[in-house]
């Protein structure tokens, strides 16, 4: 058994104290994770940690080397009780890592605890210590867990693996319990708030059970969500049996919360709906090399479109299943989730197969050129989601029915390949989809929605009643008018403006906003200054504006629609 101990002595400066006690091989190799699981980027945890020392039994320094940036060696030469000890940094406020401070104590067991190579599947037993100031704090975790002394636990893990993808949280929580289906769960909100707890338990259950209910049963015995209330904050991160959540406060119901929830609180239904999916597609249905994940390097999938786009599709349209929001209020969501794909030049650029490939390198490395250059697979994901769910209906089946499918697959040791969707899907209608997936997932042709809505009684209308003045997005600044980005088929990329400059003057006119966007409406050439960091530039800007699409979905006949929208 792996033996950690966490102590938060010196949470004012925002670290950790881990203490690992462990059964050494000869030259033991310790080792942390570059990242987590859910999350696809290189995050180099190890940057974190400091003062690693090494002790035998008897309480002799031995010496312990970092022989590559996320990796150390003991110098042992026999089987030995072995002590390990480091301070972690703790400061990151995101679900992806650890922070403490006198108001919270967050870890993910990924950025804080070492592993032991060849010893991966040694069960892990973490006991926590809190001062004496914070013994009052409450734990959540999806851990295994006992408190039998005041300010301290003990969580218990089958393995790593168990324990890096668990994280847990102390702190004054706000906390209520129900049952899904004959489930406990558990839902834990930290930080200022003022949740109207009664409506969050009554949607939140209708959530869960929905959920359930489509899948047939669960694959976690009980489940937690764990939820920071912040500012302005937001994400989340799957688990399996747990989410960690970070919200603003204004998106949790408040006291006066109207029946039909409001934009913020969907918002965080939705976010909840999204991770507790993830329990099954991700989790527990998963792309084949991500069976078992090799944390020291990427591991690539040009799946993501499947794993994160499905969750997207589902996570809102469970939110309606529920009755949680009402059908005009799904078709608000699925109508914003269509214009965000066609106001995304990049859409022709990249395929949702590529995107899903590149997630790595791109979209957790967003930059001014992401919308020019490349697709969202979480959006389209979704919108191909949509496509295949309206068509599998309009052949005698559904999206649900490929979902159980793969559950079903996964329960039995079959996990999801490239050919899996192809496969399935004609399975379930007798016809091969090969033309209509890859026309989905491997072009940037545009989508058949126009094709496939009217089918399910709904009316698809394009509008172009937005406009982006000069192909420019821009925002007032105490310096003049930032450009945020620059679309390169717009008239201001082609005379030259990049992201970040500065416009200060249109005209001989102080730039605002405001300005821009008139001069974009008129005919003529306008003469604008701007700043690229300190040097004054002149460009020439004739009129014109990009046209943004926007969609108007209307339902046109409710008989066709409840086929889709009440199954």
């Amino acid at each position: 058994m792996l033996h950690y101990q966490i102590e938060f002595d010196d949470y004012r400066q925002h670290l950790i104290h881990v203490t690992l006690r462990f059964v050494a091989i000869p030259t033991q190799v310790l080792s942390l994770p570059t990242w987590i699981p859910g999350s696809y980027l290189i995050r180099e945890f190890s940057k974190h940690i400091e003062s690693v020392k090494a002790y035998d039994e008897d309480g002799r320094m031995l010496q312990i080397s970092k022989f590559e940036k996320n990796k150390w060696r003991l110098f042992n030469t026999d089987f030995e009780l072995i002590t390990v000890e480091y301070d972690v940094y703790a400061y990151d406020l995101s679900v992806r890592g650890a922070y403490v401070d006198q108001n919270r104590l967050y870890v993910n067991p990924a950025c804080a605890c070492l592993g032991l190579e060849g010893q991966e599947e040694n069960q892990v037993e973490v006991e926590v210590f809190l001062p004496n100031e914070l013994k009052h704090f409450q734990l959540a975790t999806g851990l295994a867990h006992q408190s039998l002394v005041k300010g301290r636990h003990t969580l218990k893990a089958k393995n790593y693996a168990q324990l890096i993808d668990s994280p847990f949280e102390l702190a004054d929580q706000t906390r209520f319990s129900f049952e899904a289906n004959g489930i406990a769960h558990e839902f834990v909100v930290s930080g200022k708030h003022a949740m109207n707890e009664q409506r969050m338990k009554q949607d939140i259950e209708k959530i869960c059970s929905t959920e359930i209910t489509m899948f047939g049963s669960a694959p976690f015995e009980n489940y937690t969500f764990m939820t920071m209330a912040t500012g302005n904050s937001y994400g989340g991160l799957e688990h399996p049996n747990s989410t960690s959540l970070i919200t603003p406060r204004d998106d949790l119901p408040k006291a006066d919360e109207p029946i039909e929830p409001s934009k913020d609180y969907q918002r965080f239904l939705g976010l909840c709906s999204h991770e507790y999916f993830h329990s099954w597609l991700v989790k527990f249905i998963r792309p084949e090399n991500f069976v078992n994940y090799d944390l020291n390097k990427e591991g690539y999938t040009s799946l993501l479109w499947i794993f994160e786009g499905f969750t997207s599709y589902y996570d809102d349209l469970i939110l309606l299943r529920s009755g949680v929001v009402n059908q005009a209020s799904y078709i608000e969501l699925l109508k914003a989730q269509i214009d965000r794909y066609l106001q995304n030049p990049g859409r022709s650029v990249q395929t949702v197969s590529e995107s899903s490939f590149d997630a790595w390198v791109k979209f957790y490395r967003q930059d001014e050129n992401s919308n020019n250059a490349g697709t969202n697979y979480y959006n389209k994901g979704c919108l191909v989601a949509l496509c295949l769910d309206l068509g599998l209906r309009l052949r005698g089946s559904s999206l649900d029915a490929l979902m159980r499918k793969l559950y079903e697959n996964a329960q039995n040791g079959i996990q999801v390949s490239e050919r899996t969707i192809f496969d399935l899907c004609k399975a379930l209608t007798g016809q091969d989809w090969a033309e209509q997936i890859n026309h989905l997932i491997n072009t940037t042709d545009e989508l058949p929605l126009d094709q496939l809505f009217p089918e399910f009684g709904l009316s698809y209308t394009l509008k172009n009643d937005k406009t982006l003045p000069y192909g420019l997005k821009v925002a007032d600044k105490p310096e003049g008018v930032l450009v945020q980005s620059a679309r390169r088929d717009g008239v201001a990329a082609q005379a030259g403006f990049s992201a970040n400059d500065v416009i200060i003057a249109i005209d001989g006119l102080k730039a605002t906003e405001k300005l821009i966007e008139q001069y974009a409406k008129q005919e003529g050439t306008f003469t604008v200054y701007a700043f690229r960091r300190d040097e004054l530039m002149q460009f020439e800007l004739s009129g014109g504006a990009i046209n943004l699409t926007t969609v108007e979905l209307k339902v046109e006949d409710q008989v066709k629609a409840e086929k889709w929208l009440k199954a």
